[in-house]
């Protein structure tokens, strides 16, 4: 059943989503058209330089992403603490660049500020676009709106481009958070897209590795390939600085008793790439899925994953979990302020769902 999204999205019990967006009856509409035959990878572009703009005026972080064919997938930290310390003019800045028209109310309110009316309704309005510059509905909607306008524009057509409102689901823990962001970063490589990490196009991790590249001062031969991509060219040049947001630091991923996680950027790299590795084994082959991990192990160890929980949520995270994922314990305390908070469940003292995954994946 639909549920309503305040029902979904709840800042007080995780500021940590994963969004999935899918093209209308998932036709290649950012890819290879069997049909037609046209490439479109150039909407790759528009959706990460779309992405990286409004994480500049939202007050949200971009942790993950990676663009595909007919669908894309977004981590997303909402900073709520950012945006209540922003003053009044901040949030109206931020909210006449997304909304130019606007300009014109502000500026008649403004002008009309000796009327008691007039500022009370600045002041609402101000609340309100303060609100709105953490809402992950807001930010889905201003990026979905401009690739379905920009797309039918060049098609010379119009109608939906994705095929509904976008899927959410609340990253409840550390291990959840850590393993869907490798599930992001891996799924051209899953996909059978690309063999490496460096050569997954349109990806947080190599929109990473990109800027790693950029700080070198001695680069290998990889990273100097790297930075000569094509399908990169968005990142590496001067236009990729202006007015856009950056990617979360790793180091500064927060966890939920607010201290940080326990991995570093160099560290999640070589999981990374130690799993893709491991991906391209038989997966029957558990003896040598042990011993490529085993270097890993501590890393792993310190979130509380095992080798084996870990490349399964990697390979088909989506298979585990629905509304929210994480550990049992974490389910059932969102499960508990769900029901405290009045959504309407069907079996609220019977079954939470994902609990088994839970146990599946984390043991617990």
């Amino acid at each position: 059943m639909t549920r309503a999204r305040y029902q979904q999205v709840s800042v007080q019990d995780t500021p940590y989503y994963h969004c999935v967006s899918r093209c209308v009856r998932r036709a290649y509409l950012c890819g290879d058209d069997p049909v037609s035959g046209q490439n479109f990878d150039h909407r790759k572009q528009w959706l990460v330089v779309k992405i990286k703009h409004l994480a500049e005026q939202f007050s949200l972080d971009v942790c993950a992403y990676a663009i595909m064919k007919n669908h894309y997938h977004l981590v997303l930290h909402i900073d709520e603490p950012t945006a209540i310390e922003w003053p009044d003019e901040e949030v109206i800045k931020r909210w006449a660049n997304l909304f130019p028209r606007n300009a014109a109310l502000i500026e008649t309110l403004r002008k009309n500020k000796t009327n008691r009316a007039a500022r009370k309704q600045l002041a609402q309005y101000v609340s309100l676009w303060r609100e709105r510059l953490t809402d992950i509905s807001w930010f889905m909607r201003c990026l979905n709106e401009f690739i379905a306008r920009q797309a039918n524009r060049e098609d010379k057509c119009s109608g939906r481009f994705w095929e509904g409102r976008f899927k959410s689901q609340a990253l409840l823990d550390e291990k959840a958070l850590v393993t869907c962001m490798a599930y992001v970063d891996l799924n051209p490589v899953r996909a059978g897209l690309a063999e490496s990490l460096a050569n997954s196009d349109f990806t947080s991790i190599q929109e990473r590795l990109i800027e790693q590249a950029k700080k070198s001062k001695s680069r290998s031969y990889k990273q100097s390939r790297l930075l000569t991509r094509r399908s990169s060219k968005h990142l590496i040049g001067r236009q990729s600085f202006s007015k856009q947001g950056t990617l979360k630091s790793l180091s500064a991923l927060e966890s939920f008793d607010n201290s940080l996680l326990p991995i570093t950027r160099q560290g999640y790299f070589d999981l990374l790439d130690l799993t893709c590795k491991v991906l391209s084994l038989d997966s029957v082959d558990q003896g040598k899925v042990a011993q490529v991990l085993e270097g890993k192990q501590c890393m792993l160890s310190k979130l509380g994953i095992s080798p084996e929980g870990w490349l399964k949520g990697v390979s088909s995270f989506h298979e585990y979990y629905s509304l929210a994922a994480g550990s049992e314990s974490s389910l059932i305390r969102f499960h508990k302020s769900r029901i405290k908070k009045g959504v309407d469940l069907k079996f609220p003292n019977k079954w939470i769902r994902g609990v088994l995954s839970a146990k599946m994946l984390y043991g617990t």
